[in-house]
């Protein structure tokens, strides 16, 4: 029994822990707590769903002998990483932690090593966005054990875990770019997706992409792949090899920073048609622009405002340097952007530290999970969550 569990009256603590057979998955759910002994290394391994946060929660004590200091291991510099930076720095700041980012330019192994020397300078918190999320893991999990704050942009393990209801997210784009094709491209329109399936986290976005356009007469997928970089160089290569084959494209969808690459590489190739649509999600700033620029073939953008969530991971970590109660896990919510929701979504990411303190604004943007804290951590998440398990 895990120390916040202990400190349940005995009825309580019975009634928040079921266990549900379905589909021959075992699911265990309590109240943000773990599936395994507190002796456990491991962490939370069998995948199941966390309920809602408790901000009521009861404190417990903060860790001892750790460097008041937030450090963002950042796998490349893309502007959706930058946003998480700019959050991050700003929440430090109103909190009294120093600040600094650990680039790994794509390199997973400098990330490991740079990790590795944050536990060993006994600093208190750190935010990860993974070159390599298994060769992580195991440094990761080191620092959780040796108390530090670690919360992760998708995979495993951490303390906290954000993600995107990832379905949800890609059929919203998708959703949009078969709004267009029915109005313009009713007989045929050549669809590209730049896909990121070998990250198992993010591949449930193109299953909905999929379904949508399965749904949707004359649609032709001439092109579903994977860039070699998560980039807009990733996307103007990717893209620059299917306009050899398949000059005539229509629609183009993806993560907007590897979209805004094939953007160029269309431009750049003579190959923009009338009515073209080009959509991403994460709602980059460069995406923003387009959308925002008169006869820009970019139409759609579903933001994952990373300033926002950057922001409320960095007041998560200083709480948990006060012993405080945090989320395990928490959403970023998907929000369609547009010409006529630009003008307040640019305000808010500028600003979050105004989203947060505004619990109405903040619901908007994140959707909290579970609890953990300093004497609770060997609760850590160790498996793939999504809100999105059923």
């Amino acid at each position: 029994m895990t120390a916040q569990m202990a400190r349940l009256p005995k009825d309580e603590a019975g009634a928040n822990i079921r266990t549900v057979l379905g589909g021959g998955l075992l699911i265990m759910a309590c109240l943000g707590l773990g599936a395994v002994p507190a002796s456990s290394q491991q962490g939370i391994t069998t995948p199941q769903i966390i309920p809602g946060h408790n901000r009521r929660a009861a404190p417990c004590r903060p860790p001892e002998g750790l460097e008041k200091t937030l450090v963002f291991a950042q796998d490349n510099e893309r502007d959706f990483m930058n946003g998480v930076s700019f959050g991050l720095a700003r929440a430090a700041k109103d909190r009294g932690l120093s600040y600094r980012v650990a680039l790994a330019k794509n390199d997973a192994q400098l990330m490991r090593e740079q990790v590795e020397l944050l536990r060993e300078e006994r600093v208190g918190a750190v935010v990860a966005a993974p070159v390599d999320a298994e060769s992580l893991g195991p440094s990761l999990q080191k620092l959780i054990l040796a108390g530090s704050y670690v919360g992760t942009v998708v995979p495993p393990p951490a303390v906290t875990i954000l993600n995107a209801p990832q379905y949800e997210t890609g059929k919203a784009l998708a959703e949009a770019a078969a709004a267009h094709i029915r109005k313009h491209f009713p007989a045929k329109a050549n669809v590209v997706l730049l896909t990121h399936d070998s990250l198992e986290f993010l591949a449930p976005r193109f299953v909905a992409m999929r379904d949508v356009l399965r749904t949707i007469r004359g649609v032709a997928i001439v092109a579903d792949i994977s860039p070699a970089t998560v980039d807009q160089v990733g996307g103007y290569a990717t893209m620059s090899t299917v306009l050899l084959a398949s000059p005539e494209v229509h629609v183009v969808l993806g993560a907007d920073t590897v979209v805004l690459g094939a953007l160029k590489a269309t431009r750049a190739a003579g190959k923009l048609l009338p009515n073209q649509f080009f959509g991403g999600i994460d709602g980059e700033p460069e995406a923003v622009k387009e959308l925002k620029a008169n006869g820009s073939p970019y139409r759609a953008s579903i933001s994952l405002a990373s300033p926002i969530f950057g922001y409320a991971m960095g007041q998560h970590a200083a709480d948990w340097l006060e012993g405080k109660s945090i989320p395990q896990a928490m959403d970023i919510l998907p929000r369609a952007l547009t010409r006529e929701t630009i003008a307040q979504y640019e305000a808010d990411v500028a600003n979050p530290a105004a989203v947060y303190a505004d619990p109405m604004r903040r619901d908007l943007y994140l959707r909290m999970y579970g609890n953990i804290c300093y004497e609770t951590r060997h609760d850590y998440i160790n498996f793939p969550w999504n809100s999105e398990r059923k």
